[in-house]
């Protein structure tokens, strides 16, 4: 089935034919993905450097790292009841503000603590931004646009992966880190500035009361699609939170040549979030599926071929490409199944992508202490991707056995379907 035609008063105020206004007004949320992703993962490449700096281990520095996806992890939901009634591009711009004062504070936090407060404050704001913008972007799109629009608010992020981490080691490494933490805090500005110029005003949306959000919020539909992301983003970080030590002690890459391998996932990944929106919009669930069995196939492709460095390049962009090409697709899903409850619904997503991360990163960890390999990894991945594809399949089949009881299309349409 397909979206219906768009109706006659769009939920924003912004005139048919403006595509420039959209352009820019996606160009602002994409902005944002950028400052969010090279704030929480920035410091990967800096964390030598701080914990020298900050007088504690690098493993509690890495602490820095694993506080902020806590952060988000709960300040998602939060945030999204809090924001509930707000008009979008009012609580878009302030959700700015948020990442503009948390970056300037971890850029002059004197100590750890405080440097992990002023972390924990800025992940408060990570999963309400994503949230909201994305549910914001799939409004101002054009019919049968909507995954691509999403696209755009998450290339910011894959952008960050590839270019913005290892930049802003390269300006902490040479300027001190807190230079990288100031570099985003002016991004940040930057951000706020465009989104209170370029994002047009959201109408005001019936009342909705906040336990009528949360029934919409239950409904299988909508828990399924949030296992989805779970299951996405922990088969990612089963094996890319070791990925340095496997193209180290199995491929055998010197450690200078990590990099150049990462920026080929990156690059990956970024081919992947603009094709994977091209296929949700095409066909969504069918895409969701095909993408979960190819990133299996992929990942015991690496499995098989992780001592062979050749072999691996091309794997690893291929991993890039089914791993973000799925985070469009997943996110239409949310907002497309939550009708009712689509803020506290697609924000909420962020936590269950976040709780992905810790379970995918547990499991590896729970592997290598078991005395298994880091070729083991990839074969975890893959069978965590192999989960996710029957919980789409079931969520797919459950949407026909829906249709077919009323006999007559679902009431809540689908993209591409």
């Amino acid at each position: 089935m397909t979206l219906p035609s768009a109706p006659a008063a769009r939920p924003v105020d912004l005139p048919d034919g403006a595509s420039p206004r959209v352009g820019l007004a996606l160009a602002s949320l994409s902005l944002g993905s950028f400052v969010i992703g090279a704030g929480e993962f920035g410091i990967m490449g800096l964390l030598p450097t701080m914990a020298a700096d900050l007088g504690v281990t690098i493993p509690q520095a890495g602490l820095l790292v694993t506080g902020y996806a806590l952060g988000v992890v709960f300040g998602a939901p939060l945030l999204a009841v809090v924001t509930s009634r707000w008009e979008r591009r009012r609580t878009l711009f302030l959700l700015a503000l948020v990442f503009f004062a948390g970056n300037l504070a971890c850029a002059l936090a004197p100590t750890y603590g405080l440097l992990m407060a002023a972390r924990l404050f800025t992940a408060l704001a990570h999963g309400a931004f994503f949230g909201i913008g994305a549910v914001l972007a799939a409004e101002i799109a054009r019919p049968g646009r909507e995954a691509q629009a999403i696209a755009m608010l998450f290339v910011g992020m894959t952008l960050a992966n590839v270019f913005g981490v290892p930049l802003g080691t390269v300006i902490g490494q040479s300027f001190g880190w807190r230079s990288a933490f100031l570099v985003v805090t002016v991004l940040a500005g930057l951000t706020a500035l465009m989104i209170a110029l370029f994002v047009p005003v959201s109408r005001p949306r019936p009342g909705v009361r906040f336990a009528e959000e949360m029934r919409a919020l239950v409904r299988p539909p909508v828990l399924l699609a949030m296992l989805l992301s779970v299951l996405a983003s922990s088969a990612l970080f089963a094996l890319y939170t070791y990925i340095a030590p496997l193209l180290i002690n199995v491929t055998g890459l010197p450690e200078t040549g990590v990099p150049y391998l990462l920026f080929v996932l990156g690059t990956g990944m970024t081919i992947g979030n603009l094709a994977g929106a091209r296929l949700a919009d095409w066909k969504l669930m069918p895409s969701i599926m095909g993408l979960f069995a190819a990133m299996a196939a992929i990942l015991t492709g690496i499995h098989v071929f992780a001592a062979s460095p050749v072999p691996m390049v091309v794997l690893m962009l291929l991993w890039g490409m089914v791993v973000f090409g799925l985070t469009s697709p997943i996110q239409m899903r949310i907002v497309a199944t939550s009708q009712g409850a689509r803020n506290l619904a697609s924000t909420i997503n962020q936590s269950a992508f976040n709780l992905g991360n810790a379970f995918g990163a547990w499991v590896g960890a729970m592997m290598i202490s078991a005395g298994l390999g880091y070729d083991a990894l990839p074969l975890a991945s893959a069978a965590l991707a192999l989960c996710a594809l029957a919980v789409a399949a079931l969520s797919w089949r459950m949407d026909g056995r829906g249709a077919s009881l009323q006999g007559a299309p679902s009431p809540t349409p689908l993209p591409g379907e």
